[in-house]
């Protein structure tokens, strides 16, 4: 639900000013269809999802739910996936605080290059940051959304052993 808000979101940013908003409604009907600009989502999600199962070692799968409520210990996985485990040195020091800080919403959306710079096809980095929070769809989907992406999402991905 939060990535379908943050999708409407980030591809209103894009759009021409000359184009309008589009429509929440209208955007997720064509979401829930598999129309988005970078492809069915649940697609998506699945072959990162079954890449991860098949081979552990070359795909790490997470969810930002997850990773928002535990950062400390997504951060271990996370460099011990990458081949660079943090000591216990490290930890003692004051590293992992020091990276959560450092990759933190509030740290990156504030630096300059992301409040004002642009990407050389001409979109602005702000484009890419909206809240960093977990749960902001209720303030955006109705009862009767809410309970369609949870069906299509229940029917998606509960073969897979994939659960949100």
């Amino acid at each position: 639900m939060d990535t379908f808000v943050s999708l409407w979101q980030f591809t209103n940013k894009l759009r021409p000013a000359n184009c309008g908003i589009q429509p929440l409604e209208e955007a997720f009907e064509k979401f829930c269809r598999g129309v988005s600009l970078f492809g069915p989502y649940w697609d998506h999600v699945l072959s990162y999802w079954n890449e991860s199962l098949k081979k552990p070692q070359k795909v790490f799968f997470l969810k930002f739910e997850e990773m928002k409520r535990q950062p400390v210990a997504y951060l271990h996985r996370l460099a011990e996936f990458i081949g660079c485990p943090i000591s216990r040195e490290e930890e003692a020091n004051g590293v992992v605080n020091d990276i959560l800080r450092l990759c933190s919403f509030d740290y990156l959306s504030t630096l300059e290059v992301n409040k004002s710079g642009h990407m050389a096809t001409g979109e602005k980095h702000d484009a890419f940051f909206r809240k960093g929070d977990i749960g902001d769809w209720m303030n955006y989907l109705t009862i009767e959304m809410i309970e369609k992406l949870d069906r299509i999402t229940e029917e998606k991905f509960s073969d897979a052993g994939l659960r949100f």
